[in-house]
């Protein structure tokens, strides 16, 4: 998945994956997580959000399965 870099002082890219809902989130640390079932929406809202380290935990955290990826 292609992710796009995003200034933020913890997330590092985001990328999502409009065919099977997968949102990808490239924080800081290195660290990669997939979340399932996200949908676009919530991609484009995280990405024009003037806190995507806020959205992140207010809207995503929590809501989606996820697995570290990398």
């Amino acid at each position: 998945m292609i992710r796009d870099h995003v200034v933020s002082s913890c997330l590092r890219s985001v990328g999502h994956d409009a065919e099977a809902d997968v949102l990808e989130i490239e924080f800081v640390s290195g660290a990669v997580y997939r979340y399932t079932a996200v949908p676009r929406r919530v991609h484009r809202e995280l990405l024009g959000a003037s806190s995507l380290g806020g959205y992140f935990n207010r809207e995503i955290r929590g809501r989606y399965a996820y697995r570290r990826s990398a």
